[in-house]
């Protein structure tokens, strides 16, 4: 078994994954995720195959949002609330940033409710950082 304590070869001390375990791995965590560039390319385009929920408060949402998103703080996601959207409609939730798990709880509710969800990673730091602006 390799070492994980040496200095000497830190990235290949643990060998890396197959190339068919990492296919596997990184095509099953971008079923999961997407990125800031990804849905600002796809706003551009005027893509219709998704909706952007920001899942942060009323408040935090008025103050700057991603342009085009759906407010729905993750505590208010519920059938009633999803019922305008078909069923296979793909959610992209948001929260601020890193530092915040909301868009991962609201990923929870709606998946728990039958939906198609990912997380925008990043949340509003991301979009910032990556230099796009908000709206408010």
């Amino acid at each position: 078994m390799p070492t994980l304590t040496s200095d000497e070869h830190p990235i290949t001390d643990v060998p890396a994954a197959s190339p068919a375990d990492a296919f596997a791995h990184f095509t099953a965590l971008l079923s999961f995720e997407t990125d800031c560039w990804d849905v600002h390319h796809a706003l551009e385009q005027k893509n219709d195959d998704f909706v952007i929920l920001d899942v942060r408060s009323p408040e935090l949402f008025a103050a700057g949002h991603v342009d085009g998103a759906v407010n729905l703080p993750r505590r208010r996601i519920n059938e009633r609330n999803l019922a305008e959207y078909p069923e296979d409609t793909t959610f992209v939730v948001y929260c601020a940033g890193p530092h915040c798990n909301g868009a991962d709880r609201a990923a929870v509710s709606l998946a728990t409710l039958g939906r198609p969800v990912k997380k925008m990673i990043g949340g509003v730091t991301g979009w910032i950082d990556e230099g796009y602006t908000l709206v408010s």
